[in-house]
């Protein structure tokens, strides 16, 4: 029997992503999605890409207990990949009740299932937005975590604490619950089958989804916010992680926590590059992949946005083996693939 694997947030944007890569190792995967910040289009490309359409799919709402509790009792879950979560950082900051009630509520809800139905492995999805504005650049798993900058930053602090506890607390009783936290930077671009990818409700929030509505023209122009930061072009710096890099990841930590190989029972990686590019940066190179010329404009600074920061993945290549291999340009040619496959 190969190990079932729960994905929530699993038809969004990376955990469609995760999906396809746990199925190709072998993995039963349960998906569960309320399909607040997305539709079922990335679930559809999951089935296309993995030729199954007998996936298991739950449009539950986390923050619901009782839906959660159903999930584990209909399936014998092995471990847990956590992403329902609002992501938005400025909408965290001006809706900040909204982020702490979801983002908290739902992460107890699947910790409380779990620890109910005899202890699993869970895997939470974080970020790096826990190191605020770091002092000392690139940032390890040692670098101390700084207030948060945003609410949505925030939740990602205390439900690393709530791992953590729960991990401890679980250690010694009968339903153990082991927890690895993955610190991403900045996910980007699509599956190189262009049937999955970022595909934001409304307005996006991130970057390239961005830069590609732009291109194909749903936006008329793009915002870049800041250009007067103390880089080197006065915009931010940031690790732009390909997407299917970041999902391997993913796959690399279940194993190690299915292998036994964790050395503690909580632990944290970072999953990154190691390489920082700025917004400016990756706007021209975008232009150079596609051969389209954005229409842009430089604005005021974003609220909540660090100025610099970027990942030492050293511990994660050495404890993981893994590390993220595409390019930016492989990943920027990714993303238009995927933009203009939703514009045929």
């Amino acid at each position: 029997m190969s190990k079932k694997v729960l994905v929530s947030g699993g038809a969004g944007y990376i955990g469609s992503h995760v999906t396809v890569e746990l199925m190709a190792a072998g993995y039963e995967v349960v998906v569960a999605d309320n399909l607040s910040n997305c539709d079922l289009t990335c679930f559809e490309g999951v089935k296309k890409i993995t030729g199954r359409d007998d996936i298991p799919f739950y449009q539950i709402d986390c923050c619901d207990y009782v839906s959660v509790d159903k999930v584990f009792t209909e399936h014998k879950i092995d471990a847990v990949i956590h992403f329902a979560a609002f992501k938005a950082v400025g909408e965290s900051v001006s809706e900040p009740i909204k982020y702490y009630s979801n983002n908290l509520v739902s992460f107890l809800n699947i910790l409380e299932a779990a620890k109910n139905h005899g202890g699993c492995n869970v895997l939470f999805s974080s970020s790096a937005t826990v190191y605020g504005e770091a002092k000392d650049l690139p940032v390890t798993e040692q670098t101390p975590r700084m207030p948060a900058m945003s609410p949505y930053g925030n939740t990602k602090t205390m439900c690393e604490d709530i791992l953590r506890d729960v991990v401890y607390a679980t250690s010694t009783q009968d339903a153990v619950i082991k927890g690895i936290a993955l610190r991403y930077f900045n996910p980007i671009g699509a599956h190189p089958s262009a049937l999955i990818g970022e595909l934001p409700r409304g307005v996006p929030n991130n970057l390239v989804p961005y830069i590609t509505q732009t291109a194909i023209g749903k936006r008329e122009c793009l915002s870049i916010f800041g250009n007067d930061y103390p880089t080197e072009d006065g915009t931010c710096l940031r690790d732009f992680i390909d997407v299917t890099d970041l999902a391997k990841a993913h796959v690399a930590a279940v194993a190690r926590m299915f292998e036994g190989r964790m050395k503690k029972g909580y632990e944290i990686f970072n999953v990154g590059t190691g390489r920082p590019v700025s917004v400016y940066e990756l706007v021209t190179k975008f232009e150079q992949v596609s051969g389209v010329k954005l229409d842009y404009k430089f604005v005021a600074r974003r609220e909540g946005d660090v100025m610099a920061l970027w990942a030492d993945p050293t511990f994660a290549n050495r404890e993981l083996g893994w590390k993220a291999e595409r390019t930016i340009e492989e990943t920027l040619a990714s993303a238009w693939a995927w933009e203009k496959h939703l514009a045929e």
